[in-house]
C-alpha cells in the first residue's frame, strides 16, 4: 500500500473506537470522494483546532472567545449541583437525555495505577474554589461503575472532607463496568433520579 495511504490509516486507526478495518474503509472512502468531503473535513479541524479550548472553570470544550463555557454562563444552571464525569462526552449523553440541568466537572480521566494516572493529571485542584465560589452543595458522580471511577470518586470525597457538601452518586441501572456512552435515557433518567447518597 502507498506508505502516505497507510499513514493516514494508522491515524485515524488511533482514534477512540476505529479500529484498524473502519479507518482503512474512511481513509479510502475519502480519498475517493469527489465532492469535496476531505477539504472541508481538513477546514472543520483547522478551524476546531484553533477555536475551540477547554473551558478553564470545568473543563467543557468551548469556543475559545467566550471565555468560559455555555454551562458555566448559563444562571439558571447555578442551582448549587455539580456533577462530576470522565470526560466531554459524559457531558453530552447526559445533555441529551435531559436528566441534569446543574453544572459540570469534567475530571478528564480517572484515577489507574496501571495506566500512571495520578491525581495532579485530573482536573481536580479548582473543586474546593468551586464549591465557595458556586454555592455547591451537592456533588453528584457520574463516573463509569468500574474500579477506577469507584478509587477516584473515593479519593475526590477524601480531599473535599472539610466542606459541606453531599456527595452522592447514581443509583440502580448503571451496571458494573458501565459507561454513560452505553446507557439508554430512561436507564440514565432513573439512575439520576434514584442516587445515593455517599
Amino acid at each position: 500500500m502507498n506508505p502516505k495511504i497507510e499513514k493516514l490509516i494508522k491515524q485515524f486507526a488511533k482514534l477512540p473506537r476505529v479500529g484498524n478495518r473502519a479507518a482503512r474503509r474512511i481513509v479510502l472512502d475519502l480519498l475517493q470522494d469527489k465532492t469535496g468531503r476531505i477539504d472541508k473535513l481538513v477546514a472543520a479541524l483547522n478551524d476546531a483546532n484553533e477555536s475551540v479550548c477547554p473551558c478553564p472553570v470545568c473543563g467543557v470544550l468551548t469556543d475559545r472567545t467566550m471565555g468560559t463555557c455555555e454551562y458555566c454562563r448559563d444562571v439558571s444552571r447555578a442551582n448549587g449541583m455539580l456533577c462530576l464525569v470522565r470526560d466531554f462526552s459524559d457531558v453530552w449523553t447526559l445533555e441529551k437525555s435531559g436528566v441534569f440541568n446543574g453544572r459540570y466537572h469534567i475530571l478528564g480521566g480517572m484515577l489507574s495505577g496501571i495506566s500512571g494516572i495520578t491525581p495532579d493529571d485530573l482536573n481536580i485542584k479548582n473543586l474546593p474554589q468551586r464549591i465557595l465560589d458556586e454555592h455547591i452543595n451537592e456533588i453528584i458522580f457520574a463516573l463509569p461503575n468500574t474500579v477506577e471511577g469507584k478509587t477516584t470518586q473515593q479519593y475526590i470525597i477524601s480531599t473535599l472532607t472539610n466542606t459541606n457538601v453531599r456527595f452522592t452518586e447514581l443509583a440502580s441501572g448503571v451496571p458494573l463496568g458501565g459507561d454513560l456512552d452505553y446507557i439508554d435515557d430512561g436507564t440514565l433518567s432513573l439512575a439520576f433520579g434514584g442516587r445515593r447518597i455517599l
